[in-house]
């Protein structure tokens, strides 16, 4: 060989690290330059070049014709020096026994179960077709046949270009060979015990890993021992004996160490009691254990088990007995929180220094794919024997085929496991010892990128650490389900009804017309496509739901008939069976609101709003603003171009009012969100309407609600507009039209008109639409009347150029403050004014005690005392220029203008009323300033206050109560009446 072939340089570039103790053993080897090549080229492929390299050199040196073989046989070649650069273990074995190189030679398929096992029973002597085989050979046959199988099923996996297509392939081989082992075993066992062996029928359960055909290379084979007596001559607790003596003999010839190696520890922890328990029991015992004392974890042990081996008609009639109450064991009351707590205690008891490597049981780990599996499996497989398949990636293509998870979380979970299985396979490999963590040591995790191909430029840690991150995230996603939890539950033969049946369910829910309801179900669940197996799994969780809210017919009928709306669309039904708390939110809607039903009825893909996992806060103005214009920019047509703004209103006001059923937002942010929105809309239409314009520049100040930022559902839009002076009359007839144009847009056909009420300008409905920023000016120097000074009290710059508006406004605030507070003469007009309003508005008939506006102590009666309070001192005390009622009423009360109690009655009455009428809204879904009379609405606005589902006498005893106090405090403010605390 010559100097070149064997530097240290050529073999570093092959990729050995010590390449000069490589460069000494290979110059050995009886090659010639091309023979060296042809071998060296197996070898560079290997996951450890330079311990394939010492092996074979050990091996050269005990096997005659190695050399040679390896030059003529290349798949031999390739397959020893793939195990002997994967396995150290398997390399040491190979020099200790080279006689198993020749289960090298041939390339092997998965053996059958059957063959695997007449192999190794042959192995020990025992006849494969003796129905209770007995050996005459010894344990350590046993473990030679056991390694010569492992070394051809490592030979295969090894070689194989990717390793993740034929994992799950790999690991069922290895529970077959576990299978055959502890039979061969337990004919070794029946050969110990002797004769006695005969009296008993003894049963071994496959359980875990092994049970699921999920084995690992090392890993404890998870059993359970079941004993009946072999004839009636036989006692029960001879059975048991001598079953014990063959179990414990079986374990200990599975997990004894000798110079021919070891296998693996057979663990019957999992049995009645754990390993306080007796090791083996009978069926009955079993039956009685589960029965009445078995908790919820021992049953989903038993969900995995499996006839492994001995008596298995016995095996059988166990798993068959424990299968029956495993699908029962997710009705038990806390089963998923427990389940929950349980993954909770596992991660936080992983020592710090393997957090983040930690393969099996850490974040993002095999147990995080493995266990929502498993609970998808325990809650919905007890109605559904479709998905009761043993085996994580069986399960996922399972519960991913019937509907369960979606179709990318299931292939993209079924993808992290299949490389987390390849990852743990080679990293025990190499020792053949029972590890999970992903090595720290540079050279380990040199070997492991070489052996698993990432099929990218990614190095094992990154793609572990990516892999890790998107099973944590996909995990907390169906592990916390509300839908899962809600649907475990109910017990499981409610979710077997007759049509009767299901009646009377739906009845005792509160459904007031269970029959109907019944239909809503039937159409959507009935049919054999994705989305009728989806809704399958949803409607016990959402029945449960709707039946928490008021009126649980309506909400049903909402959801059938917005599900046949938006039920084909590819995020609808993934987003409430996938996202957090979607389906419980939008049930709770459906069932609440008749108001979000309808704005949902026109806006459907508003769904989507309810998968965010945590309440927000409200949207700004500016960003409220800034989507309505680059919605607008992509339409040409103004009125096409508002449409547009308003379909972006719409999705706000199902946002708000959402957060408003939800109780997610209190009084004064939802009048400030709801004037946000209004403001945006406004502003951006007028911006429309102002492309083609040019004239000078356009403003809106708002009045009432609006400028208050106080609005409600129902509340008009109070504004008055104000032009830039520098235009003659024309510019003014162009401006008017702008602003005919833009209130035409805004009330055009279609959901949720924006209405722009110009009745507060001056000089009232007789007056110039628009006016100059001079005539303005003009008319409160001169003109302006006692009623147009209190509506600019809650005047704001609102819309259009803010310059002009702000200008306005400076102007405004010169004279809505007067100096010295208000005359006498102009405090009996707006008391008249408050009388005549209110006996002109109060519609004919309406019971005065129950108008929340014009009622006693209701809000009109709040805001004008406020706004007088503020008309007679905001001169003096600049805290109560504000344009809002509540911050007013706080600011008055810091300045000591009204008694801390008096403040506390006329907030407690404004924000009461105000609730009232905003959630009747809500309810009915059409605006009313009256306390309902409809019970079943009244309820349902007491509901949603928090009073229960039959607080509706409550509520009308609080608000008379209420109100009732809050007049006395306007009797004595607002009228200047002398009265006592009723």
């Amino acid at each position: 060989m010559s100097r070149h072939l064997s530097s240290t340089g050529r073999l570093a570039r092959l990729g050995l690290t010590d390449a000069s103790r490589a460069a000494d053993l290979v110059r050995s080897w009886p090659y010639d330059d091309e023979q060296y090549e042809q071998v060296l080229a197996y070898v560079a492929r290997a996951a450890d070049p330079d311990h394939t390299v010492g092996t074979l050199s050990n091996l050269f040196d005990t096997v005659d014709g190695l050399a040679e073989r390896l030059l003529d046989d290349g798949g031999f070649t390739e397959r020893l020096v793939m195990v002997l650069g994967g396995s150290k273990a398997l390399g040491r074995h190979l020099v200790a026994h080279p006689d198993q190189l020749e289960l090298l030679v041939e390339e092997t398929e998965r053996e059958t179960p059957d063959a695997l096992l007449a192999r190794l029973l042959t192995a020990v002597g025992a006849d494969p077709d003796d129905p209770t085989p007995t050996a005459i050979g010894s344990a350590d046959q046993l473990r030679l046949a056991y390694r010569g199988v492992l070394l051809q099923i490592a030979a295969r996996d090894l070689s194989h270009p990717d390793p993740t297509e034929i994992v799950g392939d790999i690991a069922a081989e290895l529970s077959d060979l576990a299978d055959a082992t502890v039979a061969a075993a337990l004919a070794l066992a029946r050969a110990e015990v002797g004769e006695p062996a005969r009296q008993c029928r003894l049963a071994i359960i496959a359980l875990g890993k092994c049970g699921s055909q999920e084995l690992n290379y090392v890993s404890d084979v998870d059993v359970l021992f079941v004993a009946e007596p072999a004839s009636e001559e036989v006692g029960v607790d001879t059975a048991i004996r001598v079953g014990t003596r063959l179990a414990a003999a079986t374990s200990r010839i599975c997990s004894a160490h000798t110079r021919a190696g070891t296998i693996w520890e057979l663990d019957a922890a999992l049995r009645p009691e754990g390993k306080a328990g007796p090791l083996v029991r009978s069926l009955a015992s079993m039956e009685n254990y589960y029965s009445q004392w078995a908790k919820a974890w021992e049953f989903q042990a038993m969900l995995k088990a499996r006839p492994m081996t001995g008596d298995l008609d016995l095996a059988r009639e166990f798993c068959t007995m424990i299968g029956e109450r495993v699908w029962r064991v997710a009705e038990q009351d806390g089963f998923v929180n427990d389940a929950r707590a349980m993954r909770r205690r596992v991660l936080e008891h992983i020592p710090a220094g393997q957090v983040g490597r930690e393969l099996k049981l850490g974040a993002g780990g095999l147990r995080d794919v493995e266990f929502p599996a498993q609970l998808l499996q325990l809650v919905h497989g007890r109605v559904d024997e479709r998905i009761r398949v043993p085996g994580t990636v069986p399960a996922l293509k399972a519960l991913t085929r019937y509907g369960y998870v979606g179709r990318d979380v299931g292939k993209q979970l079924a993808e992290a496991y299949r490389f987390i299985r390849v990852l743990e396979h080679r990293i025990q490999l190499t020792q053949l010892r029972r590890t999970h963590l992903l090595p720290n040591d540079e050279q380990e995790l040199r070997v492991l990128n070489r052996g698993v191909p990432a099929g990218d430029k990614s190095t094992v840690q990154q793609r572990w650490r990516r892999t890790s991150s998107q099973v944590e995230r996909l995990q907390q996603q169906l592990f916390y389900s509300p839908v899962l939890q809600a649907v475990s539950k109910i017990r499981t033969d409610a979710l077997r009804l007759t049509t009767e049946a299901a009646v009377d369910r739906l009845r005792a829910l509160g459904f007031n017309d269970p029959k109907a309801a019944l239909q809503h179900v039937e159409a959507l669940t009935t049919g054999v496509t994705r989305q009728a197996e989806i809704q399958r799994q949803l409607l016990p969780a959402m029945l449960g739901w709707l039946a928490e809210a008021p009126n649980p017919d309506h909400g049903l009928l909402a959801f059938r008939q917005l599900s046949e709306s938006l039920g084909r669309t590819p995020w609808y039904l993934r987003t409430l069976r996938d996202e957090g708390a979607a389906a419980r939110r939008l049930a709770r809607l459906l069932a609440s609101s008749r108001y979000v039903v309808q704005l949902l009825q026109r806006a459907p893909e508003a769904v989507q709003l309810l998968t965010v996992s945590e309440p927000q806060e409200p949207r700004t103005l500016a960003e409220w603003r800034t989507e309505m214009l680059h919605a607008a920019k992509r339409q040409d047509d103004p009125m096409k171009a508002v449409q547009a703004i308003r379909s972006v209103r719409r999705r706000g006001m199902v946002r708000i009012a959402g957060a408003d059923v939800l109780g997610l937002i209190d009084v004064e942010r939802l009048g400030s969100a709801l004037t946000d929105l209004t403001t945006a809309t406004i502003d951006a239409a007028l911006s429309v309407m102002l492309r083609d314009y040019d004239g000078p520049s356009v403003a809106l100040i708002g009045l009432g609600r609006w400028g208050g930022a106080e609005m409600s559902y129902a509340s008009d839009a109070d504004a008055m507009f104000v032009l830039g002076d520098g235009g003659d009359a024309d510019a003014v007839r162009q401006a008017g039209a702008v602003i005919t144009r833009l209130r035409q847009a805004l009330t055009a056909a279609g959901p949720l008109p924006v209405e722009i009420d110009t009745s507060l300008r001056p000089e009232g409905k007789g007056g110039q639409l628009i006016r100059t920023m001079s005539s303005y000016r003009a008319y409160y120097a001169r003109w302006s009347s006692t009623w147009e000074l209190q509506a600019l009290v809650r005047a704001d710059a609102k819309a259009g150029d803010a310059e002009l508006g702000a200008e306005l406004m400076a102007e405004i605030d010169r004279h809505r403050w007067p100096e010295g507070g208000l005359t006498d003469d102009q405090l009996v007009e707006i008391r008249r004014l408050k009388a005549r309003m209110e006996a002109e508005r109060l519609p004919r008939g309406a019971d005065r005690n129950r108008h929340l506006k014009l009622g006693p102590g209701g809000l009109s009666d709040v805001e004008w005392t406020v706004q007088v309070l503020q008309l007679q001192h905001a001169h003096a005390h600049p805290e109560l220029r504000t344009t809002t009622t509540l911050t007013a009423l706080a600011a008055a009360r810091e300045l000591d203008l009204i008694e801390a109690e008096d403040a506390e009655v006329l907030r407690e009455a404004w924000t009461l009323s105000s609730r009232i009428r905003d959630l009747s809204m809500l309810v009915r879904g059409k605006a009313s300033d009256v306390i309902p009379s409809d019970v079943r609405e009244l309820s349902a606005v007491a509901e949603l206050l928090g009073y229960g589902s039959a607080g509706a006498s409550h509520l009308e005893s609080d608000h008379r109560r209420i109100t009732r106090r809050a007049l006395h405090v306007v009797n004595r403010l607002f009228w200047d009446e002398d009265a006592t605390t009723p």
